[in-house]
């Protein structure tokens, strides 16, 4: 390794742990060694130090024992002649600073409350966001799963220019990657020029800016670190494991972008512990070799409009994109973009206007692949600021298109077009919302462009199923009207049809083990009637992914002869799980909570977790960040139950599997839910009391506590026998 480089990160080191030791002091001198600390609704304490040395930073106390760690881990002073190897001193020095950046940023936030906006999107006046907590960590990390996000850049610095800096933004975007941005260069910091540029910044968008210095790259690596615990079943302070598991799975880097302080010497030394390497556009020293890093380590002097590339083909990253020809650029990244109403040029709005979606097959000879017809005005001919009546009718043909997959399809249009730039795209159906920004339309974007996404995209996504489709966007508000018609008694009839399905009349469920990249014992097993847990997948969701890839993680599973009908276990299926699992879990129940549950990864949207006292069980959904009557919050369940593990007494599930009729009907079903936060009873509302009257209580969801009732339970009980809860009632759960 580079003498200079060495020689600049262990002085950079000393410097951030001399820094955190002051801060330290000052905190407990103001706050007093008691103080709780740690970064927002997380169950990863200050993830970096927890995860390497396992240590929970608790309170102010406790970074004493840290800041020791530290010291033992600097090295002396690089000498003119050193008789020994650079790397490994230098690599320790890297570890000693995210310590101490952790603490620095921890204190922090005891300092200046609200310095961060605790949230996915900057506040008015305030860009920073600090670090993710697990319910983003959680929700974005999916992505990294599914691998939408193949990986993440951690800028660190600014670029000449708010054009130059846009520009490197949108390419890493379009390269569906993720950019976490920190540290400034000549007083300029790269997430302000993008907001200078008037690009949106904030989690949808994928470009993240956790915080105005060098230190707050800790929580990009503190984002890396908490992958590893959560999805990969790595234990705190198994540090090999999480060094291991970056290298191999968490494809990221850093883009250095102007001078190269000691203390940006001495983070990128630490980034390069979890195999992430640093690509600079300034002329410092390189380290070439192979080594810690899948290649080069650090590769300086590379010209801003080749930064990008460089930086993935020295990751060893591979990213593929599909060729849309729309005149915006294209790519997940954008799918969380906003139009506002300012930036708006018009808009087709479901409940407003007549809008719907439909995707159907046809015969072969019917359908010319890539005929993409507007019947009505385009843009070009729609006022700026009208609102329009809009339906889009995908027409697919092909020897292996079921009548099945059409709604998978259509399910698609949502994302699909949602990955242009400029366009954004709520709901579907007939309550679609479709805004068009007038950069989008400034730039060419015309309605026939959908048309050529969804022809592009599904010829890529699901080509497997179909030969051909082509598209007709009608903005004639009768022809609109007509279409809307016949796409609402196809819904019907897709409703009772997936509805009508049971699991006792289904020989075939459908594995999905799309996780293991993260949970590697998880395996996922999809019935009719228990959707994955994620809530992405159901059983034709699954039957269609087996179709167009017929190797990949979803795999056709025979149930085989039934072990135990009322808790829900199959031969077939646990021959399966053990073999998928490794051997990890030779069996588990579909339809219980207490007895031998499924396994949990960190993807699940809810969890169900037994409450002894109320003879009952509660379960919470992720964006609920408040305290529940188990004594645990989501982001600790999660902690504890995640990673594939199988826990007794605790299940992760969908949102949707609450209303389905085998929801943990061998420990009593849905009347024994006692419990959930206020928003998710709210958001099934429908369907929940349909469940209650199927179930012979019609006022089932007055009966079940929120957290206005309370939060523990001792103070749900009192409420649940006020209203004769029938969980009161039935066999004891445990």
């Amino acid at each position: 390794m580079s003498k200079i480089i060495a020689s600049a990160a262990i002085r950079g080191a000393y410097k951030l742990v001399e820094k955190a030791e002051k801060k330290y002091r000052e905190a407990a001198g103001r706050f007093g060694p008691k103080k709780e600390v740690g970064f927002p609704n997380t169950a990863y304490y200050l993830p970096i130090i927890y995860g390497i040395t396992g240590i929970p930073v608790k309170t102010v106390a406790d970074m004493e024992t840290v800041l020791k760690e530290c010291r033992s881990l600097l090295p002396p002073f690089v000498k003119e002649d050193h008789p020994l190897p650079y790397l490994a001193p230098a690599l320790d020095a890297g570890m000693a600073a995210l310590f101490a950046e952790e603490i620095i940023e921890a204190v922090r936030y005891l300092e200046q409350p609200d310095f961060y906006t605790k949230g996915e999107d900057p506040a008015e006046g305030k860009i920073w966001l600090g670090a993710a907590d697990d319910v983003i960590m959680r929700k974005r990390g999916v992505e990294f799963v599914d691998g939408t996000a193949p990986g993440f850049a951690a800028i660190a610095g600014a670029a000449p220019d708010p054009k130059t800096a846009a520009k490197i933004a949108q390419e890493l975007q379009e390269k569906n990657l993720y950019v976490f941005m920190c540290a400034e260069h000549n007083g300029k910091r790269f997430s302000e020029q993008l907001a200078e540029a008037g690009v949106q910044v904030g989690w949808p968008t994928r470009l993240v800016p956790f915080g105005p210095e060098i230190s707050a790259a800790v929580f990009a690596i503190g984002f890396a670190t908490r992958a590893a615990m959560s999805f990969g079943g790595v234990k705190p302070g198994e540090y090999r494991k999480i060094l291991i598991y970056n290298k191999d799975r968490i494809f990221a880097f850093v883009l250095a972008l102007g001078y190269v302080s000691e203390e940006w010497y001495a983070t990128a030394a630490g980034a390069i512990n979890w195999g992430f390497p640093t690509i600079a556009d300034t002329p410092i020293p390189q380290v070439l070799p192979t080594g810690i890093c899948t290649y080069e380590h650090v590769v300086s002097n590379v010209p801003l409009d080749q930064i990008v590339a460089k930086a993935i083909e020295v990751r060893g990253l591979k990213v593929t994109q599909a060729e849309v020809p729309i005149p915006v650029a294209y790519g997940p990244a954008f799918e969380g973009e906003r139009v506002r109403k300012e930036d708006l040029y018009a808009e087709a709005r479901g409940g407003v206007t007549t809008v719907c979606e439909w995707v159907t097959s046809g015969a072969m000879d019917e359908i010319e692949d890539g005929k993409i017809e507007v019947i009505g005005p385009d843009l070009d001919a729609i006022p700026a600021g009208s609102q329009f009546s809009m339906a889009v009718v995908a027409e697919v043909a092909g020897r292996k298109m079921q009548e099945d997959f059409e709604p998978i399809l259509e399910r698609q249009i949502h994302h699909l077009t949602n990955y242009a730039q400029g366009i954004m795209h709520i709901g579907q159906r007939d309550i679609a919302w479709l805004r068009v920004g007038k950069a989008a339309k400034e730039k060419g974007f015309m309605l026939k462009h959908i048309g050529s996404i969804l022809h592009a995209k599904f010829h890529q996504d699901f080509g497997r199923i179909f030969d051909k489709v082509q598209v007709k966007i009608y903005t004639d508000e009768k022809k609109v009207k007509e279409i809307i018609g016949q796409a609402r008694e196809v819904y019907k009839k897709r409703d009772a049809r997936i509805e009508g399905m049971t699991d006792e009349t289904t020989e075939v469920y459908y594995s999905c083990t799309l996780c293991q990249s993260f949970a590697p014992s998880h395996v996922c097993m999809v019935s009719p009637e228990r959707t994955g847990l994620c809530g992405a997948y159901n059983w034709m969701d699954c039957k269609a992914s087996n179709e167009i890839n017929p190797t990949g993680p979803n795999q056709p599973v025979e149930k085989g002869e039934t072990l135990d009908a009322k808790f829900g276990q199959w031969k077939g299926v646990n021959e399966f799980v053990q073999k998928a699992s490794r051997g990890k879990i030779d069996h588990y129940n579909f339809y219980s909570v207490v007895n031998d549950p499924m396994t949990t990864c960190g993807c699940c949207e809810c969890i169900c977790v037994i409450l002894p006292m109320c003879n009952g069980v509660m379960t919470v959904n992720r964006e609920f960040d408040g305290m529940t009557p188990c004594g645990m919050k989501f982001t600790t369940l999660a902690g504890t139950i995640g990673g594939g593990l199988q826990t007794a007494g605790f299940v992760g599930h969908s949102k949707y599997n609450i209303c389905q009729r085998k929801f943990i009907t061998g420990d009593g079903g849905i009347k024994r839910i006692v419990w959930m936060p206020k928003m998710l009873k709210e958001e099934i509302r429908e369907r929940l009391i349909k469940r209650g009257e199927e179930a012979g209580m019609p006022d089932l969801i007055d009966r079940i506590a929120d957290e206005t009732i309370g939060t523990t339970e001792e103070a749900i009980l009192p409420f649940l026998q006020e209203k004769k809860h029938p969980a009161l009632e039935m066999d004891a759960l445990i």
